[in-house]
């Protein structure tokens, strides 16, 4: 009797370490979440709207192509630069937040398939007598970290005799140049454009610059989160064959 009561005992205690295994293999097939981080302003890409919620192109084509591709995800609204660290270290599993794909870039992330096409511009305040790059020169101009729109102002520095101040963000940027303690600022093009026709206090002052013409693309680190990347990139041309994508651009760039 001992005997079948011990074979009995370790015949429970298999089946409960196989359901256990069994529950374990459930759980991996469950959507994984990420973490995926953003710029803090960049309209209509990313900002805070009226009713204090965090919106935007980029916040948008995500949700639409996490809900097309079942996963789940943590957005964390950092700043761009802080945003770049966060993917480049790991703390991050992706970023999306009006970022150029560019050679240099490439370097140290791998980028999706593009899902929109950028320019750059500067801008002045709305009252500024300047008509042209010209009337800025010899003046303190200002620009955000790590961004195109930097690269050609970056590029033009010494032509123009400009001195380049740098911000994280874009309304800190704006506001230095509405304080009048810069001349101008550069930026791209459909994030000033929109900012114009919200009344932002600017005025365009190179409207395109098509040399620093970039597209836009979802990043992760280089050589990590493949999975990511190709469930972005497939969800990607979903939301654009459904109609979904067109959708979510004339929400924030055709006037009411």
């Amino acid at each position: 009797m001992k005997k079948v009561l011990l074979t009995a005992l370790a015949l429970i205690m298999s089946l409960a370490i196989l359901a256990g295994c069994g529950g374990s293999s459930d759980d991996n097939e469950e959507a994984k979440s990420y973490v995926i981080a953003t710029d803090t302003t960049f309209a209509p890409f990313e900002f805070t709207n009226e009713d204090n919620e965090f919106v935007g192109i980029d916040v948008d084509i995500l949700a639409a192509v996490a809900e097309d591709q079942g996963f789940e995800y943590e957005l964390q609204s950092l700043g761009f630069d802080a945003a770049l660290a966060a993917v480049e270290s790991g703390q991050a599993d992706g970023m999306i937040a009006g970022m150029s794909i560019t050679d240099e870039r490439k370097e140290t992330y791998d980028f999706s398939e593009a899902y929109f096409d950028s320019t750059v511009c500067a801008a002045v305040k709305a009252d500024s007598t300047a008509a042209s790059l010209d009337d800025i020169k010899g003046n303190k101009v200002a620009v955000k970290n790590g961004t195109q729109s930097a690269s050609w102002a970056e590029s033009i520095a010494e032509e123009y005799e400009l001195e380049l101040v740098y911000f994280d963000d874009s309304a800190m940027m704006y506001q230095n140049v509405l304080s009048g303690q810069a001349v101008a600022c550069f930026e791209d093009y459909p994030v000033m454009a929109y900012g114009v026709t919200q009344d932002n206090g600017m005025k365009l002052l190179v409207e395109e610059k098509d040399d620093y013409a970039t597209p836009y693309g979802f990043a992760v680190q280089k050589g990590k989160n493949a999975d990511l990347l190709e469930m972005f990139n497939k969800g990607l041309a979903n939301i654009k064959e459904n109609g979904t994508y067109d959708e979510i651009l004339a929400k924030y760039t055709e006037a009411e």
